[in-house]
């Protein structure tokens, strides 16, 4: 009917386009191959998809939030109003509890540790020093050997952090050892040690009734629970587990926190991983090592050096690796 004129061709009769389709042709072809523009609703979305990505972390960067995100958590911390009066009831209150509960042996185990002087003086530098170390190597070990899962792990952290101020505002209490009418020692003022920022010399520099939640705990356990999860070693997935068991004891046997501190701390950490996983749409151990599309490699944030190639894996052939891999393409031969 106009539409379609037959063209003999080597014997045989083909359907091809009339002359007026012909000429609708370019101008078609020209339009479906013009992308729509973008909405500012996709640019939104894709934004945000972008953003909930894990991406390649940068080392400057890294260091730059870390040290700007403890600052502020210091700050914000020790800008607590220091409400003596309401620390000191809710301590009497703890108290009260755990022994109702039949659980109040914090001052037994403070008292016993500290009779033994080489181990309370270990407990009281492990108390002010490990709870930083290992944190941060905890965080250059993810950089280094994990990059894909370090932005959610460190995003674990920082809600974590973030929550416990809130319960320092909201529910100050002090430390077993700043009890009134109570038996516990201050094992740093006994034995002359630098182990807390709430006594001695540094009592003025820190807000002494903010035991709960207990960040020792809550940090100390993410980096159990990370080492464990990502570690290969057996000896390390132990020793991953035994850190924040080791750090309970600590806490308690220095008469700095109450066990129910440390169950505050679990909470908020339970709050970090719960907004992780919102997030990035998965726990962070279960994200890729690696950061999706980009080669594996060591990061040292300042260039990438490629890992050696395993003996067993074959060397590529020249211009192999540069040529895009598409997933379920096979090659042509050439």
């Amino acid at each position: 009917m106009g539409e379609t004129q037959v063209t003999a061709q080597e014997g045989r009769s083909t359907a091809g386009s009339s002359p007026i389709a012909a000429e609708a042709a370019p101008g078609t072809a020209a339009a479906s191959s013009t992308p729509p523009p973008a909405s500012g609703k996709s640019c939104r979305l894709s934004r945000l998809r972008s953003l909930r990505t894990p991406g390649r972390p940068r080392l400057w960067f890294e260091i730059l939030l870390i040290a700007v995100s403890y600052w502020l958590y210091s700050l914000v911390r020790n800008a607590v109003p220091e409400q003596k009066a309401a620390a000191l009831r809710n301590a009497d209150w703890i108290w009260s509890a755990e022994k109702s509960l039949g659980l109040a042996f914090e001052e037994s185990v403070n008292h016993a540790v500290n009779s033994v002087t080489w181990l309370i003086v270990s407990m009281n530098y492990y108390y002010a020093t490990l709870h930083f170390v290992v944190t941060i190597g905890v965080l250059v070990w993810l950089f280094r050997r994990h990059p894909g899962r370090y932005a959610a792990t460190r995003l674990v952290l920082f809600a974590t952090t973030a929550v416990a101020l809130l319960g320092y505002y909201l529910y100050p209490l002090a430390p077993p050892r700043l009890m009134n009418g109570a038996n516990f020692i201050d094992t740093v003022l006994v034995h002359e040690t630098w182990g807390s920022m709430a006594s001695g010399n540094f009592k003025n520099m820190s807000n002494q009734y903010a035991a709960m939640p207990s960040m020792h705990i809550g940090w100390s356990l993410w980096c159990g629970l990370t080492i464990f999860a990502l570690a290969s070693a057996p000896w390390a997935k132990i020793l991953g587990l035994l850190y924040p068991t080791l750090t309970l004891v600590v806490i308690v046997a220095t008469a700095n926190h109450f066990w129910l501190d440390a169950v505050g701390g679990m909470a908020c950490l339970a709050f970090g991983y719960a907004v992780s996983r919102v997030w990035y749409g998965s726990l962070p151990h279960r994200l890729p090592k690696w950061v999706p599309g980009a080669a594996k490699t060591r990061l040292t944030g300042l260039r990438a050096t490629r890992l050696p190639r395993p003996a067993s894996e074959p060397e590529p052939k020249p211009g192999a690796e540069a040529e895009p891999a598409t997933p379920g393409a096979s090659r042509v031969p050439r």
